[in-house]
Parts: structure tokens; C-alpha cells; sequence
């Protein structure tokens, strides 16, 4: 179809401009956003369980992503799961507990994402043991970390003001 002149000039004059971006609501998204990541980017801190008293003493390092033993009256649990009792460690005369090591063993072999891989390639462990554990105790659980692979082993304590 051949066009006029007229017809070229009321495309001219008809041109409609696209409405420019909102930039407020954009900033808006970006605040919120900004406020989220500094929210959640907190240190990551261990709970301990109601049941159990840590002892307090001045810490210099925050803690890693590692496996969590939790040694309570009622029993020790890795990773959640309850392994063994106190009375059947103390009454053990082998100085590292085999449930415990199969346990931690386990950890390593099975990963499924990002955060049990990072659990399972570090050689460290954090234990978090209530006061009233005897220190034998203490021992034949760190022995059995020792046997599993795990050479590093922290203790969670309660951190208090320093001096």
C-alpha cells in the first residue's frame, strides 16, 4: 500500500513514547533486599540443647560447619541421632566407642548437598557435652573422633566477656 503525505504526517505526530522506569520502586526492592542479606549474614551460632549445660569460658573463634556430637546424662547423639548411653561408655573398657566412629564414619560416606559435603570433607568435629560429663567419658568419645578420621576437635562452651 502506498503511503501519503498525509499519512506520514500523522505518523509523525502520533508517535507515542514509552514511559521511562520507575526507579523508586526498584531502589525499593534493593533496600529490602540489602536488608535481608544483613540480617541473615549473622554468624552461625550451635544451640545446645535445653538439657544441657556447656561451661563457659572466653572464645577467639566462631564456630565451623562441622559434625555435632551432643554428650547429655541420657546418652550421646551424632548428628541428631541417638548412638549410645553414658553408662554403656563408662562400663566400656575399650578406650574408643565403635557406634560412635561407624557413626561419624557414615557421615563422610553419605552426602547429599552442598552443606553435608562441607560436613563430611572437614576433619573437624565439635563436641558439646554438658559440665556434669566425667572427663573419662569425654575421653573415650573424643578417641572414637580420633578413630573415625577426626583429628581437630572443638568443645562448645558458653562464651563470656573478656577481661
Amino acid at each position: 500500500m502506498k503511503s501519503t503525505r498525509r499519512m506520514k504526517r500523522m505518523a509523525r505526530n502520533h508517535k507515542r513514547k514509552m514511559p521511562g522506569m520507575s526507579l523508586t520502586s526498584l531502589m525499593d526492592v534493593f533496600t529490602i533486599l540489602v536488608f535481608f542479606l544483613l540480617v541473615n549474614s549473622g554468624s552461625e551460632t550451635l544451640e545446645p540443647p535445653k538439657d544441657i549445660k556447656l561451661p563457659t569460658s572466653v572464645v577467639e573463634m566462631k564456630p565451623r560447619e562441622t559434625p555435632v556430637i551432643v554428650v547429655a546424662n541420657d546418652g550421646v547423639m551424632v548428628q541428631g541421632e541417638k548412638v549410645t548411653t553414658i553408662a554403656e561408655i563408662a562400663a566400656s573398657k575399650q578406650d574408643a566407642i565403635v557406634e560412635i566412629s561407624n557413626k561419624l564414619a557414615s557421615i563422610k560416606d553419605n552426602v547429599i548437598g552442598i552443606s553435608t559435603k562441607t560436613i563430611a570433607d572437614s576433619a573437624e568435629v565439635t563436641i558439646l557435652s554438658d559440665k556434669s560429663v566425667p572427663f573419662k567419658v569425654l575421653r573415650k568419645v573424643m578417641s572414637s573422633c580420633t578413630f573415625a578420621g577426626y583429628e581437630k576437635i572443638s568443645m562448645a562452651v558458653i562464651q563470656k566477656a573478656k577481661q
